[in-house]
């Protein structure tokens, strides 16, 4: 008679089993990973030069480069407060111009360039001031400070004495057949 070898064969499609399931873990752990907001994200600065000259002030100076997820922004120079607590940070960033970028959830881009850019990650609001300058979906908006919103892509435009808010609009191609 011969002898059957279940144990054997239940272990091997056990293990087989645990591998097939370890790598759909690794694999929807790494989409979870992509699909996170970049808000949710850790920030990293990039710079020629860091000082501290003040108590939760920290100044960042030449080649600033901040990247947070697939924001990203470049300035002359940027000066990080704290003193509201973490995660209550505010940024502002100055250039000739500053510039923004970042690709929305859709994975639409929004760019933006500005004298100086005022980032506040808790409320996920960006203050552009001074030719301020923004762009998504084919429209441009430009005035002397821009207001938005980047989670609720809510935004406020405002003109002073010499500039008025302009708004160009680009409209769709039509594929004629």
């Amino acid at each position: 008679m011969a002898a059957c070898n279940c144990y054997n064969t239940s272990k091997r499609y056990i293990t087989m089993n645990n591998k097939i399931m370890s790598v759909l873990l690794l694999l929807s752990s790494s989409v979870v990973l992509a699909q996170q907001p970049d808000y949710s994200q850790q920030i990293q600065i990039d710079a020629d030069n860091l000082s501290s000259l003040k108590e939760n002030v920290l100044t960042y100076r030449s080649n600033v480069v901040v990247t947070q997820g697939s924001l990203q922004m470049k300035a002359d120079q940027l000066e990080i407060n704290a003193s509201a607590g973490k995660g209550k940070e505010v940024y502002v960033a100055t250039g000739n111009p500053v510039s923004y970028s970042q690709l929305l959830a859709d994975g639409q881009p929004v760019t933006a360039k500005a004298n100086e850019i005022r980032y506040e990650p808790a409320s996920r609001m960006l203050i552009l001031t001074g030719d301020a300058e923004l762009a998504q979906s084919g429209s441009v908006v430009k005035a002397s400070t821009i207001r938005y919103n980047v989670e609720k892509q809510e935004l406020s435009a405002q003109s002073d004495e010499s500039k008025r808010v302009t708004t160009i609009f680009t409209p769709e191609e039509k594929n004629n057949p």
